[in-house]
Formats: C-alpha cells, sequence, structure tokens
C-alpha cells in the first residue's frame, strides 16, 4: 500500500470549484495521485469529452499538490486501486446512490483487499461538468 497516497478519479473535461473543493480536501492527507478517465471511458460513461486526454492531463498536472497522474481506462475504479493501491481514495458522497452505486460497492471491496480506506465528502452542490456544458449550450450566443 501506498502510504500518504490519495486516489482521486476524475474526468475533468471542464474544471470546475467541485474539483478544487475535492483537491483541496486531499492535499491534506498526503499526495494526490489522479486517476484521469480516458477519452473512451469517458465516452462510454456520458459522452466524449470536450478536452482529449493529453490537454486533460496537461491541466490536472499543472494543479498544486498533484503528485502523479494515471490513466483510468474505466469508469471503475477498482483496477487502478488493485493497482496502485493507494492508502485513501476521496469520492464525493453522490455516489452513495444513484448509478455510481456499483462503483462504489466496487471500490469499497478493492479498497478492503489491501487495506485502503475510503474518504467520503459532501458533493459540491449544483455543479458538474455535463450541468456547466448544458448551461453553456442554454446561453447559445446571448450576451
Amino acid at each position: 500500500m501506498l502510504k500518504n497516497v490519495i486516489y482521486l478519479g476524475l474526468t475533468v473535461d471542464s474544471l470546475h470549484h467541485g474539483h478544487i473543493n475535492l483537491i483541496e480536501i486531499a492535499r491534506k492527507y498526503g499526495k494526490i495521485l489522479i486517476g484521469l478517465m480516458t477519452d473512451s471511458a469517458v465516452a462510454n460513461h456520458k459522452r466524449l469529452p470536450l478536452l482529449n486526454y493529453s490537454q486533460r492531463k496537461k491541466i490536472i498536472e499543472n494543479i498544486s499538490g498533484i503528485y502523479k497522474v494515471v490513466p483510468q481506462h474505466e469508469w471503475d475504479y477498482s483496477v487502478n486501486l488493485k493497482k496502485y493501491k493507494p492508502q485513501y481514495i476521496i469520492h464525493g458522497d453522490d455516489w452513495a446512490q444513484g448509478p455510481l452505486l456499483d462503483v462504489r460497492r466496487n471500490t469499497i471491496k478493492a479498497l478492503k483487499s489491501y487495506g485502503g480506506k475510503l474518504i467520503e465528502v459532501p458533493h459540491t452542490k449544483d455543479i458538474s461538468s455535463t450541468s456547466l456544458i448544458q448551461s453553456q449550450l442554454e446561453i447559445g450566443t446571448t450576451p
């Protein structure tokens, strides 16, 4: 197990304050390992990302406190957790119900396999990359 390494699985298609909130919390625990969703992982779950993997990686690598960025090839965190064995994973509490419930269950199972811990934090309300993109589309060309 990698002591003082915190795993965050992110898409970062449109960087927003919810991402920064998670990163700020993660910094308190140690070095941050970002599992950045690949383009195909994003497309399989929702839609093609606006920015490609390399562009999103460059953005996230330049945020203070990021130790390393690795590709996450599937929406399920468990493969990367078993591979990297971080001490903690931090995730918003929004996945405790709804479409990500199975991802959460697989994450908990993977963490238990090597003694890692899940830290769930309150989800930043009223923000997501998807909602930001939808808002931009609705605004259109209106000033």
